[in-house]
Parts: structure tokens; C-alpha cells; sequence
């Protein structure tokens, strides 16, 4: 048998439920859901027993006994699967991704290539590989002859990118960044745009449709309403198009601003997360731009939302136009920088290549709309 047949095999003796649906290999995307019918909304096509699942309950007892209080679950069920010699998943982890297969993520790309990251990929990396540090010093201070860190961190890797957010009663008590689980053959879902719904109760998990789906037809699961940066720091990949995409343009706005302009904008909780999405440039970024072309009083009416804005518009569109031209031409620079270097593989410079070039599009599409709405 395939490893996802054997994975079904096991699954379904373990009570898991497919309702015309099924696993199938996708050409370069590995295992995705496939539907083997007909499908109509509304339908549950998948349930996971609360048994089947990978928790903080079923975290072997040594393992959470060598380790700190203060572990996070993410840390001790990527300890849990590292150091598991049973045979008791093997099913399971034949169909998983293997360490080659997080080359995509930056936490193992060359420095010279995370440099070149966008600020909000390079922040979200800063605070993953500080948690991957973290968790790591305490598992290998705890099992020091029994596991390396690019073992770990292939398990960790492997949480990272499959868990679902859970809550029992033993999790209730832990931190939200806590709250997760890994449950067998819903982790072969791929991420859309929109997706199943995923709930769960004491019983266990069921992913149910929100639309129909033909035979033959991927049926997807939505990870979240995220960003091109998150989806490529957290998962590895970046989608070829993604209606929640955004970006910020905190490195070509923030140096326009004096110290004083900063002070007055931290003040009112304004400093900083310019985002720019499909359609517009974000309420902060109209705040920040109007410290550049208002008076101290013009603007404090602003904010404090006594002025519309109406009369500066003009002036806050034409500056917010001179940012967005200067990350334009910052973009293309980068993507120079980016091709021209000697670092990392050739899968690792064409995903983050691609992600500069869907933040091209970006900007390029906002400018037309502020060029347009002024002509």
C-alpha cells in the first residue's frame, strides 16, 4: 500500500471518519484532500476523535517531567515526536513532510537570505527562532545524548506547520499560544483563501464545507486570514494569490519622520504598522502622513477625530504616492540583491523573489489608485 492508504488504514481503526473525501499526492505540494464525489455545503467530511489526537495529554510523562513548567506545548510535542522510537504513529509520520521539505522556511535559510526578508517576515522570523532557542536550550539540557538540534528542529518545524488550535480543560490553564494539537489526516489539508469550517468539542474534531466541491476537486482548509510574510515565516510558502495580503511600509515611512513627529505619534499610539493591503493604505499610515503636511493643531483634530480630514486628503494622498514610488524602486533593488546572491538554494531565492514580486504588485496596484483618484 501508498504511506497515505496505510495512513488511512490506521486512521479510520482509530475511529477517524472521511466522508467523500480522500488523501492524494499533488504534483510539487505534496499530500493534499481530494473529493472522491459530489460534495454539497454544509457536509462534514472529515471527524477526528478527541482519542486520535496529539495533545499535551498524550506527551509521554518522562518528557514532561525532565522538562520545565514553564515548557510550551509547542516545545513539548516537538520533543514528544523527536524522541518517540514506537511504532504506535508510524503511519501517521510516513505521510509527513520531510526535513527537506521545510527549505521554504526562512528559520533554516542562509542569514545573508533572511536579511533580505520584508520588515514584517523578518520581525515574525526574530520572535520564531527566539521561541525555537528557547525551547531547544531546555530539551537538549534535559536529553543531552539523545537528540541534535536539526532533529529538533524538524520536529519543531513539524508542529509549527500542522497543529489546530485546541482547548481542553488541561489547556484552559496555559497561555492561548498554548492552545494546539496535532490530529492525523486533517493535517494533509492545504490552505485557501476560504476553507472548511473547523470545530471541535469534548468529542473530537469536524472539518465541515462552506461550498460545493466537484469530484476530483482540492478541498482546503483556511490556516487564518494571513499575510503573504506570515503564511512564508510560518508555513514556507506564499500563494500565487491571497486576498488578505499585506505590508508594511514602516522602512521608507519612519525615516521621513523627525524625533519630534515619532514622540507625538507614539504618544497617541500611533507609531509604527503601516500597513498597505490590496485596496488602500491603512488609518495609521493617514495619521503618520499628516504629521508631514498639517499643522500640530490640524492634526491633533485629526486623531482626535473633530477633523475629517477632507482638507488635507490631497496632500496625505500625494505624500503617501512619494512612499509608495520610493518602495517601488526599494523593491527592485532588493530583488536584485536577492538574485545576485550566493546563499541558500535555488527554492529558497524563488520563493522569497516571488514574495517580493506579490509586494510589487501591491504597491504597484495602489499607485494607480492614488495616480487615478487625482486625475
Amino acid at each position: 500500500m501508498e504511506p497515505h492508504e496505510e495512513l488511512l488504514a490506521w486512521a479510520t481503526g482509530q475511529g477517524v471518519k472521511l466522508t467523500g473525501i480522500a488523501p492524494k499526492r499533488i504534483p510539487g505540494r505534496g499530500f493534499g484532500i481530494i473529493a472522491t464525489r459530489a460534495i454539497k455545503p454544509d457536509e462534514v467530511v472529515l471527524e477526528v476523535p478527541t482519542a486520535c489526537l496529539r495533545s499535551l495529554d498524550t506527551v509521554h510523562k518522562p518528557i514532561v517531567r525532565h522538562l520545565p513548567k514553564s515548557m510550551s506545548v509547542h516545545g513539548l510535542l516537538a520533543a514528544d515526536l523527536a524522541l518517540d522510537s514506537s511504532s504506535k504513529y508510524a503511519a501517521w509520520n510516513a505521510v509527513c513532510p520531510g526535513p527537506e521539505d521545510f527549505n521554504g522556511m526562512p528559520l533554516v535559510w542562509p542569514r545573508e537570505l533572511q536579511a533580505l526578508l520584508p520588515l514584517a517576515a523578518r520581525d515574525l522570523l526574530a520572535k520564531q527562532e527566539a521561541k525555537f532557542i528557547r525551547d531547544w536550550a531546555a530539551v537538549s539540557a534535559a536529553f543531552p545524548q539523545r537528540l541534535d538540534e536539526a532533529s529538533y528542529r524538524y520536529a519543531w518545524m513539524l508542529v509549527n506547520t500542522r497543529t489546530f488550535y485546541y482547548v481542553n480543560a488541561q489547556l484552559k490553564r496555559r497561555i492561548k499560544d498554548d492552545h494546539m494539537c496535532l490530529q492525523p489526516v486533517a493535517d494533509l489539508f492545504n490552505h485557501g483563501d476560504e476553507g472548511c469550517h473547523v470545530a471541535f468539542d469534548h468529542d473530537g474534531f469536524a472539518i465541515k464545507t462552506t461550498k460545493p466541491y466537484a469530484v476530483g476537486e482540492e478541498v482546503k482548509i483556511c490556516y487564518g486570514r494571513h499575510s503573504g510574510d506570515f503564511l512564508l515565516v510560518e508555513y514556507g510558502f506564499v500563494m500565487d494569490d491571497n486576498r488578505w495580503d499585506e505590508f508594511l511600509l514602516d522602512d521608507v515611512l519612519l525615516p521621513r519622520l523627525s524625533t519630534q513627529q515619532k514622540e507625538r505619534l507614539e504618544e497617541v499610539g500611533f507609531l509604527g504598522k503601516y500597513v498597505l493591503d490590496r485596496e488602500t493604505a491603512c488609518y495609521r499610515t493617514q495619521v503618520a502622513v499628516r504629521q508631514l503636511c498639517c499643522g500640530a493643531r490640524e492634526w491633533k483634530r485629526f486623531v482626535d477625530g473633530i477633523d475629517d480630514g477632507e482638507r488635507s486628503q490631497q496632500g496625505a494622498d500625494q505624500l503617501i504616492l512619494d512612499v509608495l514610488r520610493e518602495q517601488k524602486r526599494n523593491i527592485k533593488k532588493t530583488i536584485s540583491e536577492v538574485e545576485a546572491l550566493n546563499a541558500g538554494d535555488k527554492q529558497q531565492t524563488e520563493v522569497l523573489v516571488k514574495r517580493w514580486r506579490q509586494i510589487q504588485d501591491l504597491v504597484d496596484a495602489n499607485i494607480a489608485h492614488f495616480e487615478n483618484s487625482h486625475t
